[in-house]
């Protein structure tokens, strides 16, 4: 068994690492084009290398940390790819069983934290808010996933902006792995649950600002 598990924990370093680093050179490089989609799938490999680890080792060893890294990069990358492959193999191609699949997963996901958050806010372990936060950000993506699979979107590219704010979602993952697991190399001043929401404080406003700057253009 520890073996299994040192074979996944070397998977999820590696894959994470690819992740980490590929996501920076996308994040700060101008969107679209050759080397931008080259990029991009060596970012999409690491990560969901890394997902499918972390969610591995969640099982192996019970871990919420684990499971929430693995659960939401394998769905924010997944589904940031899928969009992406639905607009481009045309208007009249519908979500498969998969799609389903992936967004029913991130709801039950959800759903799960939320639940999980809650019993720790009463038992007074603040570690619940990053629990619910998580929960509901996920529940939110689902929202979105079900009205595009439905054809009632309420913008012409939200296939766009969805992979947009996915990508991004699962850089703000992996930066939020690697802050929490060197946490110990950090000055003490830094509480845990601050670093486990600090990416998503400084990058939301990205996501916010390329979703206004791409919102209905073609």
């Amino acid at each position: 068994m520890e073996i299994l598990f040192n074979t996944f924990l070397t998977l999820h370093i590696l894959g994470g690492s690819i992740g980490l680093l590929t996501g920076t050179i996308n994040l700060v490089r101008r969107k679209g084009g050759k080397k931008h989609v080259r990029v991009g799938k060596l970012f999409t490999y690491g990560m969901l290398t890394a997902g499918f680890s972390a969610f591995v080792l969640s099982i192996l060893h019970p871990n919420y940390f684990l499971f929430m890294v693995g659960v939401f990069t394998l769905y924010l990358v997944g589904t940031g790819n899928r969009y992406i492959r639905l607009q481009l193999s045309g208007k009249d191609v519908k979500p498969t069983l998969l799609d389903w699949m992936i967004s029913g997963s991130m709801l039950l996901a959800g759903l799960f934290l939320i639940v999980q958050g809650i019993r720790l806010l009463v038992a007074q372990q603040h570690f619940g808010l990053v629990l619910m936060v998580f929960g509901l950000i996920g529940l939110r993506f689902v929202t979105i996933d079900v009205a595009y699979y439905r054809g009632k979107s309420r913008q012409r590219n939200d296939w766009l902006l969805s992979h947009l704010q996915r990508m991004t979602g699962g850089y703000i993952a992996s930066l939020t792995a690697f802050l929490v697991v060197n946490a110990k190399f950090l000055p003490a001043v830094f509480p845990s649950v601050l670093l486990w929401l600090l990416p998503t404080f400084i990058l939301t406003p990205l996501i916010i600002f390329w979703s206004r700057k791409y919102k209905g253009k073609p």
